[in-house]
């Protein structure tokens, strides 16, 4: 990829600048240099968008879920072939390192034949006895609007599911990482999908998401981001009854028991932790440590963490890149400052990197208040609390004492501990003796503060369909 990219607004089946001109400039966080712009989309576009979207509804809807599915799978393979160019143009924009950008990558192609793949069964009909069928049919115009940090996974997943449920949708992407939806438009276009179905838009982003939930032609949303915008972003959608599917934000446990394995256990949690840089809704934050092996695994969590090699993500030997902008680091050093300043012990890391760019090292934080901000507020960077415990229930407690409820993780061998910590943990998704994303035949949800609705899986595209009841007739009737 060149030193400059201009990334253009797609609309009505056609790569097209801003109406009113108006770019923002794109970062790249390893040096803090624009290298690129991304066009701003007006009111204008918008409702262009708006129109092209709901005259493709039809057609789309009544296409069959044999041709959808097709067409996702050409689409999968077209974007596999561009995997490398896409990976280096992500891993510029986010500053996740060419590995993880890749790895990323090869999720969204997995994700969208993972549709294709199922589009044609979950749109068939099917009885509940003789006399009453339903029939799925698509929901209507989508809006999707999803982050910077995995990009290439949350547009394919939200487009996706939207497309093998028929429905059209117009991403809203967001502007610090352009490449990801264009790639995947593009890949999407290659394969032949009609104008209207897909729309591609950048720009300011309470504009667009009043603008857009503002029509009645929008009939369902899909954001992925933090749960202070969801909750306004819900609040638009209710005027007009808007589905929605929210997946919100994350401060996820980790509990640590005395039979755990102490060298995989604390190698596992610091490999997911750090990450992305730790810019992860799903990534743990919290550790809790029974207290008769606190201190060794400390000890080990340290080190796995200062292994971490810090550096420029295009750089082979580097495990971690820079944060994604100057606000994250702004927030970790307000983080780390408020934890010391009430007695915490910073184990490693701690302090901004002195070099050019947004770098921020593997901190591990000990001797942390409960009053601390970073035991409440959602860190979304390289941070980890370590705090000792001394009864399950007392862990169980802490695990579940935040907001949020997104994902918990937790390490013993004891059968009995595992369904008492499978039945009381409060989230969405629980995990045993390892770390990792969440697959494409998986529904992901939050609970509490995390979110509502299912992103993945069968009940990801099922979000975007209505479930009609016919009465009084068979599936071959209507099939």
């Amino acid at each position: 990829m060149s030193d400059s990219a201009n990334y253009k607004l797609f609309i009505d089946g056609a790569w097209r600048s801003g109406g009113t001109g108006a770019e923002l400039p794109v970062i790249n966080p390893a040096t803090e240099k624009e290298f690129g712009r991304v066009a701003i989309a007006s009111a204008s576009d918008l409702d262009d968008c708006l129109r092209s979207a709901q005259a493709s509804l039809i057609l789309w809807a009544n296409t069959s879920a044999e041709e959808r599915g097709a067409l996702l799978i050409r689409a999968a393979r077209i974007l596999k072939g561009k995997m490398e160019v896409a990976a280096a143009a992500l891993s510029r924009e986010q500053g996740k390192t060419l590995i993880e950008a890749r790895g990323e990558y090869a999720r969204a192609v997995e994700m969208i034949e993972w549709n294709g793949a199922q589009a044609a069964s979950l749109s068939a009909p099917w009885t509940i006895d003789p006399k009453r069928t339903i029939i799925p049919e698509a929901i209507g115009v989508v809006a999707a609007f999803t982050p910077w940090n995995y990009p290439a996974v949350l547009n394919a997943r939200k487009l996706a599911a939207s497309i093998a449920a028929g429905c059209p949708v117009i991403l809203k992407a967001a502007e610090e990482t352009p490449s990801a939806g264009a790639h995947i438009i593009e890949a999407l276009q290659e394969a032949g999908i009609p104008p209207g179905v897909v729309g591609l838009v950048f720009g300011n982003p309470r504009m667009i998401s009043e603008h857009l939930l503002g029509s009645s032609v929008v009939r369902a949303l899909s954001f992925t981001g933090s749960t202070p915008v969801g909750k306004q972003l819900a609040k638009i959608a209710a005027n007009n009854l808007q589905r929605c599917v929210l997946e919100l934000g994350g401060h996820s446990p980790v509990v640590v028991f005395e039979d755990a394995d102490l060298t995989k256990s604390a190698s596992a949690i610091s490999e997911y932790k750090f990450e992305c840089a730790g810019q992860s809704c799903n990534a743990p934050s919290r550790i809790l440590v029974a207290r008769s092996i606190y201190k060794e695994f400390l000890g080990r969590l340290v080190q796995a963490a200062e292994k971490i090699r810090v550096g420029a993500p295009d750089d082979p030997s580097t495990d971690m890149g820079p944060m994604a902008n100057a606000r994250r680091i702004e927030a970790m050093e307000r983080l780390t400052k408020d934890a010391v300043d009430r007695g915490a012990k910073v184990e490693t890391g701690g302090k901004r990197i002195d070099r050019p760019g947004c770098y921020w090292p593997p901190t591990i934080l000990s001797n942390v208040a409960h009053g601390s901000q970073v035991l409440r507020e959602e860190p979304f960077g390289p941070i980890l609390t370590v705090s000792p415990f001394n009864t399950i229930e007392e862990a169980i407690e802490e695990a579940n004492a935040t907001e949020y409820g997104l994902a918990s993780y937790f390490f013993t061998e004891s059968p009995e501990i595992q369904k008492r910590m499978i039945r009381e943990l409060s989230a969405g998704a629980i995990s045993l003796n390892h770390l990792k994303g969440v697959s494409a035949d998986a529904p992901n949800a939050g609970i509490k503060q995390s979110g509502y609705g299912y992103e993945g899986g069968v009940e990801g595209v099922r979000a975007f369909q209505n479930l009609k009841l016919v009465n009084g007739t068979r599936v071959d009737a209507v099939a």
